[in-house]
């Protein structure tokens, strides 16, 4: 049996998409809506095919937990209810842990750029490419452990960047990224949006990075040597991306309070594929 947990705060326009790709034979699903204002628990009920624990406060951290308390089954899986894997994505990252000894896996990451305003297209053209986003554990939204791999900690401790805290555990050799399973990831329909988006992930990162010395530095350089020296035709799109990324850093800096902000035009307008 395969378990997957997945933590839902107000995903109500995206959450079938998300579970129609999750559910089926030999897997367990626990949808854990938590603080939700809309409708995301009431789709979660109505599945039948998935269980629920709704949580009254809207933290990531503790819906994992919820999850990973009535989950039974490995692989575990969590999947950000945002997100939409190719189909049988499951069982595939499931075999790869398996047949390949790893103690963790994810898919390769397919960014959704349809209808995207230049700036933010041209973020992403630099930042696809870093070397850290090809072997990295985050930025895909789902994350598979083996049991063995879930022993390495306790719970989740109370963080926004739980994908750098767990690719903070495991060794390049403990790893996979398996090709044949893909996590659709939506960007941000908007620059504003997108600068939203970078403030929170800078914040949770520099927290986490401050609480524990094991995590994966910060490599500022990388866009340059990695991406734009070998490919220098992406010059403009660096132009962008570096601006974008002082914006943020700047903006985050002055304005603390704001760590938890969230985009919430990737997730407007969500279809079916």
């Amino acid at each position: 049996m395969i378990s997957v947990v997945v933590p839902a705060h107000n995903e109500a326009a995206v959450l079938d998409r998300c579970l129609d790709r999750l559910t089926g034979p030999g897997v367990q699903v626990i949808v854990v809506p938590n603080g939700c204002t809309d409708d995301t628990a009431g789709i979660a009920h109505r599945r039948g095919d998935v269980g629920v624990i709704e949580l009254g406060e809207g933290s990531k951290t503790a819906a994992l937990n919820a999850g990973d308390r009535v989950a039974t089954g490995f692989p575990r899986i969590y999947v950000d209810g945002d997100v939409e894997l190719s189909p049988g994505a499951v069982h595939r990252i499931a075999d790869a842990l398996r047949r390949t000894g790893a103690q963790v896996a994810v898919p390769r990451r397919e960014l959704d750029l349809a209808g995207r305003p230049l700036a933010v297209r041209a973020y992403f053209a630099i930042h696809d490419r870093l070397p850290a986003m090809r072997d990295g554990l985050y930025g895909r939204g789902v994350i598979a452990l083996s049991a063995a791999g879930r022993s390495r900690f306790d719970e989740f401790p109370a963080v926004m960047a739980d994908d750098l805290f767990l690719d903070s555990l495991f060794g390049a050799d403990e790893r996979v990224v398996v090709d044949d399973a893909a996590s659709v990831v939506a960007t941000p329909r908007r620059t504003a949006d997108l600068l939203r988006r970078l403030r929170r992930v800078r914040s949770g990162n520099a927290s986490l990075r401050a609480s524990s010395g094991a995590t994966r530095s910060s490599d500022r350089w990388s866009w340059l040597r990695d991406v734009v020296l070998p490919r220098p035709w992406l010059a403009p799109a660096a132009v962008v991306y570096v601006a974008l990324t002082m914006i943020a850093a700047y903006q985050a800096t002055r304005s603390p309070g704001t760590t938890w902000e969230r985009d919430e035009s990737s997730r407007a307008g969500a279809h079916r594929s």
